[in-house]
C-alpha cells in the first residue's frame, strides 16, 4: 500500500528550535532544580534519549509537565526569530503536489506551531495539527490521532529527530523516518533501529517513493 499520510514531529524536525529552547531550559534550571547544560555537553546529550536525560538531570517527573508549559510559553516569545530547517518548505510543497496528506504531532503547544507556520506561510500545507503535552506516552497520542482520523496503519509513516519517535512508532508498528538535523544524533537514532535515516529533507522524498 502506498503513502497517503505523513505526520511529521514539529520541534527540531520541521523547526529549528533547538538552541532556542536549550536556552531556555538553562535560563529555566534554577526555578525547577535541575544543572543547566554546557556547550561542552551538547554532543554528549545528543546522543542520550529524553529518559536518559532526565535521570542525569535529576528533574522530579512530577515537574516534566509545569518545565514544558514555561518552555512552551517562553518559546511563543521568541517564535518570530525562529525558522524551518533548511530544504523543510520545498519538501512540503514537493508532499502537497503529490496530494499527501500531511500533519503534525508535537509535544508543542498548537498554538506555538500555528504561529510559527503562518509567520513561515507554511500553515496551507497541513490537514491537521496534534499537540500531545508530554515526552512520554506519544505511542498512545499516535494511535489516538490514526483512531481519530481512520487512518490505515500502513499507509502512514511518522518523521521525527528524536529516539522516543522511533520507539513510539515501533510500539504501534507504523514506519518511522527519522531525521539527523534535529535533537538526537545520528549515531543515537540508529541504535533504535528506524525504517529510514535521512540526513536531508530532500532524502524523504527518496523514501516515500521507495514506499509507493
Amino acid at each position: 500500500m502506498s503513502i497517503k499520510v505523513i505526520i511529521f514531529d514539529f520541534d527540531g524536525t520541521l523547526a529549528d528550535t533547538f538552541n532556542a529552547i536549550a536556552l531556555i531550559a538553562n535560563h529555566l534550571a534554577d526555578d525547577f532544580g535541575y544543572k543547566p547544560l554546557m556547550a561542552s555537553d551538547i554532543e554528549r546529550v545528543r546522543n542520550l534519549s529524553a529518559r536518559q536525560i532526565i535521570q542525569e538531570s535529576g528533574l522530579s517527573l512530577f515537574k516534566i509537565p509545569f518545565l514544558l508549559k514555561r518552555i512552551q510559553s517562553e518559546l511563543h516569545k521568541d517564535i518570530e526569530s525562529l525558522n524551518p530547517v533548511v530544504g523543510i518548505p520545498e519538501l512540503l510543497k514537493a508532499l502537497n503536489n503529490q496530494e499527501k496528506v500531511i500533519g503534525i504531532l508535537t509535544s508543542n503547544s498548537t498554538d506555538n506551531v500555528k504561529k510559527f507556520l503562518a509567520i513561515h506561510k507554511l500553515d496551507c500545507f497541513f490537514n491537521f495539527i496534534d499537540s500531545e503535552p508530554t515526552i512520554f506516552g506519544k505511542s498512545r497520542a499516535l494511535k489516538r490521532l490514526i483512531d481519530y482520523h481512520d487512518f490505515q496503519p500502513s499507509s502512514l509513516v511518522y518523521i521525527g529527530d528524536e529516539t522516543r519517535d522511533i520507539t513510539a512508532s515501533k510500539k504501534i508498528n507504523i514506519k518511522v523516518i527519522a531525521v539527523t538535523w534535529g535533537f538526537n544524533s545520528a549515531d543515537a537514532l540508529i541504535n533504535y533501529n528506524p525504517d529510514f535515516l535521512v540526513k536531508h529533507p530532500r532524502e524523504v522524498l527518496n523514501v516515500i517513493a521507495q514506499l509507493d
